[in-house]
């Protein structure tokens, strides 16, 4: 990860912001890359991962955007996929991603257009703006009915770790969590964290390379498993991309681990089971 880009003349625009106060979109070697509010078709899908430069936001803003959580929904739910399928959890779903805006116009534009996931708005259940960690913490511990042991928690999206802080990590902690994150990989992690599982997207930075697992949505053209089984995590998995051709991409992904077993297959138990 290169953060010198702060004061490089040629990304020494201002960073856009939307209503939460995210940025809207990534400066990558003093291009634009498709955010909040680009517009379609503004994403050079040509150009590889390996020619990206990602730019951080610097600490101070950073901080001044922490001040306040937009959330788009809290609930109870068993973790559907990867190593901890089955187990209950506390789902904390943060609005807005780097990768695409969430509006279907913005779709074929966008870095990652297989998303099936709902995080515009702040609208679903227990959802909201949280002004401080205390309260956004006591929201997760409200929506826990299991008790005082194995509380666990995890922060999604969306890309959480635009708005996860050390703060809210320690507020959760303080509450007996345990706390997990599902990110995409551009973004650097806080410090606290007990479980990270990143699932990288074709074309995007890989700035968070090691961690608990990785799980790669299977196939993506520009992304071969080949490319990450040296990257430091615990555990890798394989999961089939949903939509039309999911049988077809189940194959595929049960083939490679057959004959690569350091790879495993990860289903959406939860979207089989049909829950949340």
């Amino acid at each position: 990860m290169r953060e010198s880009g702060f004061s490089h003349p040629s990304r020494s625009k201002p960073f856009d912001r939307d209503e939460f106060g995210l940025t809207r979109f990534i400066v990558v070697e003093g291009r634009r890359l498709g955010g909040f509010g680009a517009p379609p078709g503004s994403v050079d899908r040509a150009t590889t991962r390996f020619d990206f430069t990602f730019v951080a936001l610097p600490p101070r803003t950073r901080s001044e955007a922490m001040t306040r959580y937009a959330v788009k929904e809290v609930f109870l739910t068993l973790q559907g996929e990867g190593a901890r399928a089955g187990r209950a959890a506390v789902f904390c779903r943060f609005s807005g991603c780097n990768l695409w805006s969430g509006r279907e116009p913005d779709r074929t534009g966008a870095l990652c257009r297989f998303c099936d996931t709902d995080f515009i708005g702040m609208d679903g259940p227990g959802g909201g703006r949280f002004k401080i960690a205390g309260d956004l913490a006591a929201a997760i511990e409200r929506a826990w009915t299991g008790g005082p042991a194995n509380r666990y928690v995890v922060f999604t999206g969306g890309e959480p770790l635009l708005q996860l802080d050390e703060a809210l990590i320690e507020a959760v902690h303080a509450r007996g969590f345990e706390v997990a994150v599902e990110t995409n990989g551009t973004v650097e992690a806080p410090p606290g964290l007990d479980w990270i599982c990143v699932s990288p997207k074709a074309g995007a930075p890989i700035v968070l390379d090691a961690g608990s697992e990785l799980k790669l949505v299977y196939p993506q053209e520009g992304l071969i498993p080949e490319h990450l089984s040296d990257l430091a995590f615990s555990h890798f998995f394989l999961q089939p991309m949903d939509g039309p051709e999911l049988a077809k991409n189940t194959a595929a992904a049960i083939a490679y681990c057959l004959h690569h077993p350091r790879w495993r297959l990860s289903l959406q138990t939860h979207k089989l089971i049909g829950i949340a």
